[in-house]
């Protein structure tokens, strides 16, 4: 089998989307696809766990309140108690104090202010009876007010409750799917390598793949035959064969798609990623020495074909230093060629074109533009 390394880059770049928009629950294609294909239940079952959430609320709420009536009888009544006690022992403080008779001024004096501050309290105690009961059960009876507003509301408004409960959750899933509905070009893009990638794995393990292959350039090198200064090339795969460096760009566009002018022709993206690949590669780039086994002819240098793969239709055209295959075609096609690699020269030349791509992501991460300084 085929040995792969990276992730396809449509798909890393979809995850990358997703991820900037808070998405961080999708790892592979096929959970996107099952994402948008089972859309419509996903919002069914929000409704279904949220129905189920008011009605398990309003059992909840209609035991709730019958417990706060039992709570709000217990403490009214042990309130009134309360009172009650504290107001009888007051009145028999006071019949105790007539019973007393003072034997000078100053004892009545003092009694008779013990007896007008005993006549006050119970005075102020009898008249605020309801109101000191009803301080004593306010939180009880403003929690139950508040319950059985809620508890009415659901009963009679249940398609309402369930709106409103679910509200957030169908927000968030529909602000999910158009994001992910505004991404459908790297979906189609990421089927289209991903059909490639499963055609591939058909090789034997003498065949080493690197999905999504980047490198940027500062400043940029020079094409002359082109007239074009390269900044940057990104391929979807490149093939590291016994028979050579195949370089494989995938589209899985439509007949349409094919005949509209304003895409990017994917022929002179792949020219210019063969030209630098063969350049570094043939150490006109780096000092870097591949040690390839040497001929007595002389230095042999590393053959690169250009493949552009098509997964649905391909033009009747052929172009200069391309190949359009389909995907049927493709496995064919590269068995076709003859191995002129050992298999310690064919590691030699992926070991390479990892290490580049793998130093091209670390300087990405801090920043830098270019493995090529």
């Amino acid at each position: 089998m085929c040995r792969a390394y990276n992730r396809i880059g449509s798909l890393t770049t979809l995850i990358s989307h997703l991820e900037k928009n808070n998405i961080h629950e999708f790892k592979s294609l096929n959970e996107v696809i099952n994402f948008q294909n089972s859309y419509t239940i996903y919002h069914k079952q929000i409704l279904t766990n949220h129905e189920n959430l008011i009605v398990d609320e309003g059992n909840t709420l209609k035991l709730d309140l019958q417990n706060l009536d039992i709570d709000i009888k217990i403490q009214r009544e042990v309130s009134e108690q309360k009172l009650t006690i504290e107001i009888e022992k007051l009145k028999q403080k006071f019949d105790i104090l007539l019973n007393v008779e003072p034997i000078n001024f100053f004892e009545k004096l003092t009694w008779n202010f013990r007896k007008c501050c005993l006549r006050t309290q119970i005075k102020h105690r009898e008249l605020n009876f309801d109101k000191v009961v009803r301080k004593s059960i306010k939180n009880l009876l403003e929690t139950y007010k508040a319950k059985s507003i809620r508890y009415q509301f659901i009963n009679s408004h249940f398609c309402e409750a369930v709106k409103l409960s679910s509200q957030h959750d169908l927000s968030e899933l529909e602000r999910k799917k158009t994001i992910i509905d505004n991404l459908n070009s790297y979906i189609f893009g990421a089927l289209g390598e991903q059909k490639v990638v499963k055609a591939l794995e058909a090789l034997s393990d003498d065949y080493i793949l690197i999905n999504d292959f980047t490198l940027f350039f500062s400043p940029g090198i020079y094409n002359s035959q082109e007239n074009d200064y390269i900044k940057s090339i990104q391929i979807d795969h490149i093939l590291v064969s016994p028979s050579g460096v195949f370089l494989i760009e995938t589209k899985n566009w439509s007949e349409k798609s094919m005949m509209n002018s304003s895409l990017h022709s994917p022929v002179q993206q792949i020219k210019r990623t063969s030209y630098i690949l063969f350049k570094l590669l043939n150490n006109e780039l780096t000092s870097f020495h591949l040690k390839l086994d040497k001929h007595h002819w002389g230095r042999k240098k590393i053959s690169i074909k250009n493949l552009i793969v098509l997964t649905n239709t391909k033009p009747k055209e052929e172009f200069q230093y391309v190949k359009i295959l389909t995907v049927s075609e493709l496995i064919g096609y590269i068995s076709y060629f003859k191995p002129i690699y050992t298999s310690v020269e064919t590691q030699r030349i992926a070991d390479f074109l990892l290490k580049v791509n793998d130093l091209q992501t670390i300087k990405n991460k801090v920043g830098i533009d270019s493995f090529f300084n």
